[in-house]
């Protein structure tokens, strides 16, 4: 298999040789008091068309410096023990995708989630913003809104809002709710009925 995949049963495990720590966890994150106040704040709408919409619109993975792209950047942040080439790709390290508890040990393995989808942010406010504000959002490094998490997971999320898909593992909703309203509150985007209440209710498993 191409694949070795195991699940967390404590919090720090050996896999590979390297150990692999707690989940990642992206700056800004806030509160569960902050979360409600911040969902309170956001104007609650009917998500806006999809017409127009393209990733490449929202131009990503776009340089960071000393080589590293923003994906790059991201693996380096989230994983454990990540030996990188002269070009910044990960050529070894241990990653541990908080949505669903796996651990892989090879990058080819790891998507970089947008919390918020693009096309989901598209929807509901980024349709309006100039290329270079889509660009900013896309490569957000200091919210958040970028994660490192086992890619076939990724996939199954799509572009799909919490009404509609939640992280497998539900020790997670209240951190993802968190930073799914962290995300939507700095960019001022919208949130329909669904999603808001979808978001308090897993705020109530903080």
């Amino acid at each position: 298999m191409r694949r070795s995949l195991t699940v967390l049963a404590v919090s720090t495990l050996v896999v590979a040789g390297f150990v692999g720590t707690a989940s990642a966890t992206p700056p800004g994150i806030p509160s569960e008091t902050a979360a409600r106040s911040e969902l309170a704040e956001l104007t609650v709408a009917a998500d806006g068309s999809q017409d127009g919409y393209s990733r490449d619109k929202f131009p990503h993975w776009i340089d960071q410096g000393n080589s590293c792209n923003t994906r790059e950047v991201v693996l380096k942040r989230d994983g454990t023990n990540v030996q990188t080439g002269s070009d910044c790709a990960p050529t070894s390290g241990t990653w541990v995708s908080p949505y669903d508890g796996a651990t892989w040990t090879a990058a080819s393995d790891v998507d970089i989630d947008h919390v918020v989808p693009l096309a989901d942010a598209w929807r509901t406010g980024a349709s309006k913003w100039t290329t270079a504000q889509r660009q900013a959002y896309a490569n957000d490094l200091s919210d958040p809104q970028l994660i490192a998490v086992t890619d076939n997971v990724n996939q199954a999320k799509g572009d799909a809002s919490p009404d509609q898909w939640k992280p497998p593992l539900q020790t997670y909703w209240c951190t993802y709710a968190e930073m799914w309203i962290a995300v939507k509150h700095k960019f001022a985007l919208t949130v329909n009925d669904a999603e808001k209440s979808a978001l308090t209710d897993m705020l109530d498993h903080c």
